[in-house]
């Protein structure tokens, strides 16, 4: 087994967290090159974690009859729609510009942007099971037993993507801002 394959991965590889070590997390936000970017980029991270949260927070509320399907539905979609569709553009944004230029600042730290690139084709099929059982749950509204059964099952992808997606972002952050903060954002577009 692949210690460093997304479904069973603790953290990254000692070997790539040698940034981490000079760049600790708890002093990233006083280091003078705490920027806009990498501001931007936790933002957007955080924003990610929050749409899971409301959307766990939404089914566990259908779950315990706490709220009517229809206002389900709309949270749902609305938050599932952002929720797909922005990793989706984050995740090719990184892909195609941030992670090219952030892999030759340091051959040392290489390795993890192979294995962010694996991550996120990786959470492809985990965001394609997402949004198919998301729409069988929309499907059941107007069964109410159905709806239940359906929503619980959904709830198990929901806990699935939200432990991978933060293990996934845990060490994209542990990665990615140690390189921002040691050789800065002028090259990046920050």
């Amino acid at each position: 087994m692949d210690k460093t394959d997304l479904d069973t991965r603790k953290g990254l590889p000692d070997a790539l967290r040698v940034l981490l070590e000079t760049y600790p997390r708890d002093g990233w936000t006083r280091d003078p090159g705490f920027d806009g970017l990498i501001r931007f980029w936790l933002d957007r991270h955080m924003m990610f974690r929050r749409l899971m949260a409301e959307m766990e927070t939404g089914t566990e509320l259908l779950l315990d009859r706490k709220t009517a399907p229809d206002a389900f539905a709309r949270q749902l979609s609305r938050y599932g729609g952002m929720f797909v569709n922005g990793l989706h553009e984050h995740h090719t944004i990184e892909d195609a510009h941030y992670f090219p230029r952030l892999r030759a600042k340091d051959k040392r730290i290489d390795r993890g942007f192979d294995i962010l690139d694996a991550d996120h084709h990786a959470l492809d099929g985990h965001l394609n099971a997402f949004a198919d059982t998301a729409n069988a749950t929309l499907r059941q509204l107007d069964d109410r037993d159905r709806l239940q059964s359906q929503a619980g099952a959904f709830r198990d992808r929901l806990s699935d993507m939200a432990r991978l997606l933060n293990r996934h972002l845990i060490d994209e952050e542990e990665l990615i801002v140690p390189v921002i903060l040691k050789f800065g954002s002028a090259d990046l577009g920050g």
